[in-house]
């Protein structure tokens, strides 16, 4: 078997390449001799500029004009598309006017037009269009209080869409009577359009008293307007059903459980059984990292679900409820739960990375756990126990040196753990 960090990083590795829009865009696509009116290319999300440079590089030559918004710094040198660069989790004025151009760039398509919609995880947040009677500083406030509520990330968009001029199918209905054909990268459990980037151009089953039953739920703080929204329909979104979305479509084309299976492939490779344990796992990251603790600790010391060497891998986002004063991320924080859970368990280590190369707010991807992670936390006067209770998941493993850092991958299909469990010497 190989070093169990570099297999580990492997696998990761593998899990983005799959997601690649280089890779997973072009299959998709329609026929350019179908399309006998304007095409309009509009998106949005962390991959959605690298999704427009794939479509550009499909169709050489093709006339194309549109417009996508990403994150700031994960752009790409798309020559007739342009590309608008925004801020994430938290929204800026940046993707405020990037939304109100899109909707009018749809505005008064005919039936022979085609939009090609390209949609990624962190649209949510990089399309913040407030509703009527709503402001940017509602929807940045709304945006805070959600990532410290400890709600799902289903959760969260349920509460978006009814607050938007443009999710829940608002951009859909805006294109009537023109086709519109989304593609999107899933990066949330469960793959519903309706929750990636708050579903744009699909229909929306939940309603605004969901929306405020989850605003209570939770003690969000928001200003009394919101929920004036919410109390009164007027926040309501386009539901199954309704013409305006009668010629649109939404393609899923790369998901969370393609990028686990590819890296269950490397770890064959290596010689090393893969066990998916799921896709979308939720829940709070510390208890999901005691309970995988508690599932690699079987493997290790009784073989079962299997014997090593093997690796559990899953995926999914799990929520933090932030109690402390530290620089989060949920997939540290996973990580950190589990290290304490494992106790030094020997041949035992972990990787756990969001895909999009962002953990929480920190420009680090995740971290590696290795038997020896709490004896060197130790040694250096870092309690670990003390780091979770502070939500310090990356102050933690940067002191360890354990961080796992790529940069911007320009793609997003959620959370990727693996716990690797080594044969013992014999």
């Amino acid at each position: 078997m190989d070093d169990p960090r570099t297999l580990l990083r492997r696998m990761f590795d593998a899990a983005i390449a799959a997601a690649q829009p280089a890779r997973c865009v072009s299959p998709h696509l329609p026929d350019p001799k179908s399309v006998r009116g304007r095409l309009i290319v509009i998106g949005a999300g962390k991959a959605s500029a690298e999704m427009a440079l794939a479509v550009e590089q499909a169709w050489p030559g093709r006339s194309l004009h549109g417009l996508v918004v990403t994150r700031y710094g994960y752009g790409a040198p798309c020559k007739q598309i342009e590309i608008a660069e925004a801020a994430h989790p938290v929204p800026d004025a940046a993707g405020l006017a990037a939304a109100q151009r899109m909707l009018e760039l749809v505005t008064g398509l005919v039936a022979d037009d085609l939009v090609l919609c390209l949609i990624s995880g962190g649209g949510s947040a990089l399309l913040p269009l407030p509703l009527p009677g709503l402001t940017l500083d509602d929807k940045q406030q709304l945006n805070r209080e959600l990532l410290r509520s400890g709600a799902t990330i289903n959760e969260m968009n349920c509460v978006r869409r009814h607050l938007s001029a443009i999710k829940g199918g608002r951009l859909a209905a805006a294109c009537h009577p023109a086709r519109v054909l989304t593609l999107a990268l899933s990066d949330v459990p469960g793959d519903d359009p309706i929750n990636i980037a708050s579903g744009p151009t699909a229909a929306d089953p939940t309603t605004c008293a969901d929306a405020l039953a989850l605003v209570r739920r939770y003690g969000i703080d928001v200003p009394a307007r919101v929920i004036d929204v919410l109390t009164s329909g007027r926040g309501e979104s386009v539901k199954p059903g309704d013409a305006r979305l009668a010629r649109a479509e939404v393609k899923l084309i790369a998901t969370p459980y393609t990028s686990l299976e590819a890296a269950a492939e490397v770890a064959r490779a290596a010689g090393v059984t893969p066990l998916i344990l799921g896709d979308s796992i939720e829940g709070e990251a510390r208890d999901v990292g005691k309970v995988l603790a508690g599932i690699a600790r079987a493997a290790a010391l009784h073989g079962q679900p299997l014997r090593p060497p093997c690796v559990l891998l899953s995926g999914g986002e799990t929520t933090v409820t932030i109690r402390g004063q530290g620089r989060g991320g949920r997939n540290v924080e996973f990580l950190l739960s589990l290290a304490l859970g494992l106790d030094g368990l020997p041949h035992t280590w972990a990787l756990a990375g969001d895909t999009d190369g962002v953990d929480g707010a920190e420009e680090v991807a995740g971290a590696i756990a290795a038997p020896d992670t709490l004896a060197r936390a130790w040694a250096l006067g870092v309690r670990p126990a003390d780091s979770l209770a502070n939500n310090d998941g990356h102050g933690f493993f940067e002191a360890l040196g354990d961080q796992v850092i790529t940069g911007p991958t320009r793609t997003n299909v959620n959370d990727f753990r693996a716990i690797l469990i080594a044969a013992p010497a014999s």
